[in-house]
């Protein structure tokens, strides 16, 4: 028997479908990181955050990396860090989400990171999203959420202002007339 949510596997994108049409999840594109009977917890990737980081943890102003970049991770725990990132040698505090992408790392790695030019690609997600046991299942059914499975190409190399019509056109027919949806529709 294959279910639908059979699609809700660790490294897939929710792409918030236009019923989600407020708040934080409005056009939102979350890396999903885990999804398991217990629940599921995941990352947004594309929501761009302007937040002033300790300098002791990092001082984005004087960083030599070009590939950092800070986000809204979620509406659970906004000031707790997480690292999304490229760089494929680390040690074991780290989860391979999807081909290329990361989770985790220390901070000693992540002031190497972005002190260095040519430097991995680095999403400093603030927050995150959760769901309980069976949660994610009904709002995926309820047509809340599309799937797509996650790649490094999108999580670091599509701008994320274009991530969610840019997954939409490329899951192609139904999904792809949705994207050309204005995001205020008293402009139609």
């Amino acid at each position: 028997m294959n279910t639908p949510y059979a699609k809700l596997t660790k490294g897939t994108l929710l792409i918030a479908s236009p019923d989600l049409d407020t708040g934080m999840y409005f056009r939102g594109v979350i890396l999903l990181c885990e999804h398991g009977p217990t629940g599921s917890f995941g990352i947004l990737v594309n929501k761009l955050l302007d937040i002033e980081i300790p300098d002791e943890v990092i001082n984005l102003k004087d960083i030599s990396n070009p590939h950092v970049q800070v986000y809204a991770g979620g509406a659970l725990q906004p000031n707790q860090m997480m690292m999304l990132h490229s760089f494929e040698q680390l040690p074991d505090q780290t989860l391979q989400v999807c081909p290329g992408v990361f989770l985790g790392g220390d901070l000693q790695f992540l002031q190497q990171a972005v002190a260095e030019e040519e430097g991995p690609s680095i999403r400093l997600c603030f927050g995150y999203c959760g769901w309980g046991p069976g949660q994610l299942e009904k709002e995926f059914l309820s047509g809340l959420w599309f799937v797509h499975p996650g790649t490094a190409q999108y999580i670091f190399n599509t701008p994320p202002n274009k991530l969610w019509r840019t997954l939409l056109r490329d899951m192609g027919g139904k999904y792809a007339v949705l994207s050309t949806i204005p995001d205020d529709l008293s402009l139609n």
